[in-house]
């Protein structure tokens, strides 16, 4: 099968990680086009051998580049389309039905109650949204909870299948040399206990909540924020009024996987942390707190689909904390009795493996190119209690 991904841009971000993870899973013959962008995914996706083709796009309005990405898509003598992210959707699905490619997929990385990719969830953008998926055949939801909220807007039960989002477990797995090297590199004493946190440096993530609360712990608790975003400036104020500025480390964005680049990549910086925080309110997965659980990392968040979705015995380390900075200090503090040894991955995390949800998939796609119906996944629990994704 040859498949085009249509992604809007290809910076450090979960849904830009994600593909260039799956594409190293799926059994498929596939290329990518970035609309704007070609960060440093782009770079990765390159070295793995993925043919990158950056469209140029100058803005949401940019309608020339339109017919630009139908040329391509006919020229690419393509059986299925999959577009990632609100533009690329809007765009790609129109762009492949006038390429003649009517096996059109969209991922859905980050519906929310109230937002979408930071946008706010006005009934233009949902009109918009629910025009431009009626022009493809399936929307893939990255957890349950994104599949009822598109139910919710009106898209129909139909055509909307979960396929979770995936992590490389082994990638992810404790390592104590790792944890040692990583933490002398950022310059923590040996005896930090260390929060992390771990996104896009966004309002919206609401890590100032962390911030604050680590002027409520003691002296020895730091806060390890990866990420980068147009939230950074405020946030090292906020660090600077509260006192802790010289306790809260931003390591600015950093990749999942280890192409050489300068800083230590995220799978060691989560070696390096304690404990792992998300003050976040709205989430359409979690991919973050699920790979802080496959490091065996206990997890304190605001909202998870990821862990919420599933039983509650397959990540018992995982807390569910309402309230702002006191209620996070609280829990924050019960964890501390959390021994920095050997850790190990929590069963929620081996759920998600990576290679389970790429052959999920690649069931979408073959459904979706032969116009046949997918089999509606068993609710029943596997033999380890975990619902089939």
């Amino acid at each position: 099968m040859r498949a085009l991904h249509i992604i809007t841009g290809l910076g450090v971000g979960g849904a830009e990680q994600q593909l260039r993870l799956l594409l190293r899973h799926l059994p498929a013959d596939c290329d990518v086009v970035t609309l704007t962008n070609p960060g440093s995914v782009a770079d990765g996706l390159t070295a793995d051998g993925v043919r990158v083709v950056h469209l140029g796009m100058a803005g949401n309005r940019d309608m020339g580049a339109l017919p630009r990405l139908v040329r391509l898509i006919r020229s690419g003598g393509y059986d299925l389309v999959h577009t990632h992210l609100y533009r690329a959707c809007l765009y790609g699905r129109l762009a492949a039905r006038l390429a003649g490619v009517r096996a059109v997929v969209a991922t859905e990385h980050s519906l929310g109650d109230s937002q979408m990719e930071g946008r706010p969830l006005t009934p233009g953008v949902r009109a918009l949204y629910l025009a431009g998926e009626r022009l493809g055949r399936a929307t893939v939801a990255v957890s349950p909870t994104v599949a009822e909220r598109l139910r919710r807007w009106g898209v129909p039960a139909g055509r909307i299948h979960v396929v979770p989002n995936g992590i490389d477990l082994a990638r992810f797995a404790f390592d104590p040399v790792r944890r040692h090297r990583t933490r002398r590199r950022l310059g923590l004493p040996d005896h930090a206990r260390v929060i992390g946190g771990i996104g896009r440096l966004h309002p919206g993530k609401r890590f100032d909540v962390l911030i604050s609360a680590l002027a409520g712990l003691p002296a020895d608790h730091y806060l390890l924020l990866v990420g980068g975003g147009p939230d950074e400036n405020a946030l090292r104020r906020t660090a600077r009024e509260a006192g802790v500025a010289d306790r809260v480390l931003f390591t600015g964005e950093r990749p999942c996987f280890p192409d050489g680049g300068p800083g230590p990549d995220l799978p060691s910086l989560i070696c390096a942390m304690d404990v792992f925080a998300s003050p976040s309110p709205e989430e359409a997965f979690g991919l973050a707190a699920v790979e802080a659980l496959a490091s065996g990392l206990p997890v304190l968040y605001a909202s998870c689909p990821a862990i919420e979705d599933l039983p509650a015995h397959t990540a018992p380390a995982a807390l569910r904390v309402g309230g702002g900075p006191e209620a996070f200090v609280r829990a924050l503090a019960g964890t501390r009795a959390t021994a920095p040894g050997p850790r190990g991955a929590a069963e929620a995390a081996r759920h998600y493996d990576i290679t389970r949800s790429a052959a999920r998939l690649m069931d979408v796609y073959t459904a979706t190119v032969a116009r046949q119906p997918l089999p509606t996944p068993s609710s029943a629990p596997s033999p380890q209690g975990v619902p089939s994704p």
